[in-house]
């Protein structure tokens, strides 16, 4: 009788925990990266949202390589997580919006001002079907890193091999006259200690996220970034659906803007570490003057232009105005 008892304690017990709802998080980048860490007190912050009911089960190795994230989220080998834009070339157009050079200095108010713009306009999910959008977001300025020479004018970029990401990037570094070849960020190591590339186009967050900063001899500086870099946080749409009303409200209460500035913050604080890092290994560091901001400006100009016939064309109504109101937003953000 007393071995029933406890069998029956043990099953009441064990109810809650049963109960429980698990998301299983992956993540393509080291766990000390800022997208890891950013992640995970995201997570932090649904289990205390849900008195925790909703916990993460953050898997020890990513379940797809960085290009394959949003379809494995789709079809559920990970219920959450994020990718690059620009790592599947073609799929997205809306989201080019935020990956423009010279919009901002930090990652926090751009990623704010980015998912407050594309949460407001349908378009930017219908880009997304199959799963959850969380967050909107984008690393911090855009900068020109490499292991060869100082950069200092347009034609300095031409004649080296460079890495990139993917997405607007990849056309104005065309633009410029740029050799580039498309490879996922965790690659960047072997590429630049092998000698395949010369360069890479990074946020400064990334010398020390990938351990280049021994490798790296130069950097390029521009105001407001010389390119972005849009990214997603996302959830498998079904598992999602699946939450009860409570468990949605907690997951809500921690996306949107709040998952943004999380995501953003993260960012750059590694971002400013860097600098120090910077220093410390002597890469010498150029801040674009006027000339160069100058001929850059009048040579990707084309693109925007173009970004706007292209969102149209995938029924973003009026995309002039929403690219204006997307600066507008950085500018109130960054106050």
């Amino acid at each position: 009788m007393k071995r029933h008892f406890f069998l029956l304690t043990a099953a009441v017990l064990a109810g809650p925990v049963a109960a429980q709802t698990v998301l299983t998080v992956s993540s393509w980048v080291p766990p000390t990266h800022s997208l890891s860490v950013a992640q995970k007190e995201w997570c932090d912050l649904v289990e205390k949202n849900s008195a925790g009911k909703v916990k993460c089960n953050i898997l020890p190795r990513a379940v797809a390589n960085p290009p394959g994230t949003l379809d494995a989220v789709k079809n559920g080998l990970a219920d959450v997580s994020f990718t690059v834009h620009g790592y599947t070339p073609g799929r997205f157009v809306l989201t080019q919006m935020a990956e423009f050079g010279f919009l901002g200095d930090a990652a926090e108010p751009l990623s704010v001002a980015f998912n407050k713009v594309a949460m407001k306009h349908p378009q930017f999910a219908q880009e997304h079907q199959g799963v959850h959008v969380l967050a909107y977001f984008t690393h911090g300025p855009g900068i020109v890193f490499n292991t060869k020479k100082p950069v200092t004018k347009i034609e300095d970029l031409q004649g080296l091999k460079w890495r990139v990401g993917g997405g607007m990037v990849n056309e104005i570094a065309k633009t410029l006259g740029m050799n580039v070849t498309l490879k996922p960020a965790p690659e960047s190591y072997e590429l630049l200690s092998g000698g395949v590339m010369d360069g890479t186009l990074f946020p400064a967050e990334s010398i020390e996220s990938f351990k280049i900063d021994k490798i790296i001899k130069y950097a390029t500086t521009f105001p407001g970034g010389l390119y972005n870099t849009s990214f997603v946080f996302m959830m498998n749409q079904a598992k999602y659906d699946k939450l009860s009303a409570d468990e949605k409200k907690a997951v809500d209460a921690a996306s949107g803007e709040t998952a943004a500035r999380i995501l953003g913050r993260n960012w750059d604080k590694v971002d400013r570490r860097a600098y120090a890092l910077m220093q410390a290994n002597n890469v010498q560091v150029t801040k674009a003057d006027a000339k160069l901001v100058a001929d850059i400006k009048a040579k990707t100009s084309a693109l925007e232009a173009k970004w706007v016939k292209d969102a149209e064309a995938k029924g973003l109504k009026d995309a002039a105005k929403v690219l204006a109101e997307f600066r507008s937003e950085i500018a109130k953000a960054s106050k």
